[in-house]
């Protein structure tokens, strides 16, 4: 691999063997390493590749702000939680995780906890990331000093599930888990049950709904015409159909995306498991 560009002693932008644009990390990397010149393969700890068009030099600038420790830390603790598989080379989740703790660490040097707003909505929501944020978070603590409250695992939940998606901060996260919670009150509210996050059928909503958002965000909706299984859906779930209009109407107005009929339809179908579920009938 050539040297494109010096970050500084730990972090150089380069070409590999295949011609595309990749982050070298190692300590003291960059010193050795010149523009136009072969890097020495010893010096090379960790290969990150761009993903999903993100620019090389940005992703490769804010990775040079990062301590190369923290960094470490962050990305031994991410293999160890069983989530280095899906991001192993990708260098978008190390990045946001580690300016994250490297956050999180000068907040606890003085002193400073933060107790997140979400921390309910990513337990109950985001169940799954929620469990492995615990394990990252346990796994950074045995790398760090001063050691991370308990809080931190909300904010480390959210960043998994953002990971999710091409946009590189958190607000479109944000704004998925509001909706969401807005429209399980819906459901809530139109069929006079509480709705447990916990049962099967309001998991897989949820489940749904994130793909739905993922479909938003990358402007891959279902077929804009509706499908001869939506057709049947709708005439087989009235009610649920008349919930779930009112439901996409909430995304229009929170994203500004106008959802198809399969779309709608398939969120018809979810809302009817769930009430049939909570009545103790079969869908």
């Amino acid at each position: 691999m050539k040297a494109l560009r010096v970050l500084n002693n730990n972090v150089v932008l380069a070409r590999d063997k295949k011609g595309q644009e990749v982050i070298l990390t190692g300590r003291g990397i960059g010193f050795s390493s010149r523009q136009g010149k072969p890097i020495d393969p010893a010096l090379i700890v960790r290969v990150f590749v761009p993903a999903d068009g993100r620019d090389p030099d940005h992703l490769s600038e804010a990775l040079a702000l990062i301590d190369e420790e923290v960094l470490r830390a962050v990305v031994i603790a991410l293999g160890e939680a069983g989530i280095e598989g899906r991001e192993s080379t990708r260098p978008t989740l190390a990045i946001a995780v580690a300016d994250h703790v490297a956050g999180a660490l000068d907040r606890a040097a003085r002193g400073i906890v933060i107790e997140y707003p979400l921390c309910a909505e990513a337990r109950t929501l985001y169940a799954t990331e929620y469990a492995q944020a615990q394990l990252l978070l346990a796994a950074v603590n045995k790398r760090v000093s001063p050691q991370l409250a308990a809080s931190e695992a909300t904010a480390l939940a959210l960043h998994l599930v953002n990971a999710g998606f091409a946009s590189g901060d958190l607000s479109f996260t944000y704004t998925m888990t509001g909706v969401i919670q807005q429209m399980l009150a819906v459901v809530t509210e139109r069929y006079g049950l509480d709705v447990s996050q916990e049962s099967m059928s309001a998991a897989r909503f949820i489940t749904h709904v994130r793909y739905l958002f993922v479909r938003i965000q990358q402007h891959r909706q279902l077929t804009g015409q509706e499908s001869t299984i939506g057709k049947g859906i709708r005439q087989h779930y009235p009610e649920a159909t008349r919930t779930a209009q009112r439901l996409a109407t909430i995304v229009e107005l929170r994203l500004g995306q106008h959802l198809s009929e399969d779309e709608v339809s398939y969120l018809a179908l979810h809302v009817a498991r769930m009430t049939m579920e909570a009545d103790g009938t079969a869908a």
